[in-house]
């Protein structure tokens, strides 16, 4: 039986980290809104080596639409908003030499239906992968059925279990989509 639960934590736990993965991407999105996590993802060449953008300076929003970087290094700043440009932000950077301001733009309607398909393609994906750590569980399950480790009743509740599991995370995944899409409307 321990096997059962293991295989049945290990399927918890990648779903979990699935929809944290899933978070984490959605902060990407933005909602018209200056966010510093918008920046996450974009890596500058500093000296030769890729680096993430929070790591080579400081990122605040003072105001709601608008982002300022301060860097430690004012060298670096072609590089940065070359990287910025780069990104499918669709924000242009200013800078006065010392700091990079990004004036983050209202979102058009035509753009926030865009977003919102986005969300939701995303939201599919996350719910795919969430699918298939299903079957990876369902297929160990039908392995110890065949190898005798577990009983034909067994097996019917541990895919009970995971079935629950995976409807479970696929409603928090739909609830984060309709969070974001409802952010994302609000004008």
């Amino acid at each position: 039986m321990q096997f059962d639960n293991d295989t049945l934590n290990t399927a918890r736990t990648k779903m979990e980290k699935t929809v944290a993965v899933f978070r984490k991407d959605l902060t990407h999105i933005r909602a018209g809104r200056a966010n510093p996590q918008l920046l996450d993802g974009i890596m500058v060449d500093y000296y030769g080596v890729p680096t993430p953008l929070n790591q080579i300076g400081n990122i605040s929003a003072p105001e709601p639409r608008l982002l300022v970087i301060s860097l430690w290094d004012v060298k670096m700043i072609p590089e940065v908003e070359k990287a910025i440009q780069k990104s499918d932000l669709g924000i242009n950077p200013t800078n006065d030499g010392k700091v990079i301001r990004l004036v983050i733009p209202e979102l058009t309607e035509e753009r926030r239906k865009e977003l919102a398909k986005t969300i939701h393609k995303k939201g599919e994906e996350a719910k795919v992968a969430i699918r298939s750590i299903r079957r990876d569980a369902n297929e160990a399950f039908k392995k110890a059925k065949k190898a005798s480790e577990i009983t034909e009743d067994d097996f019917n509740d541990l895919e009970e279990e995971v079935q629950k599991l995976t409807n479970e995370f696929t409603k928090q995944i739909d609830d984060i989509v309709k969070e974001k899409e409802k952010e994302i409307m609000a004008v």
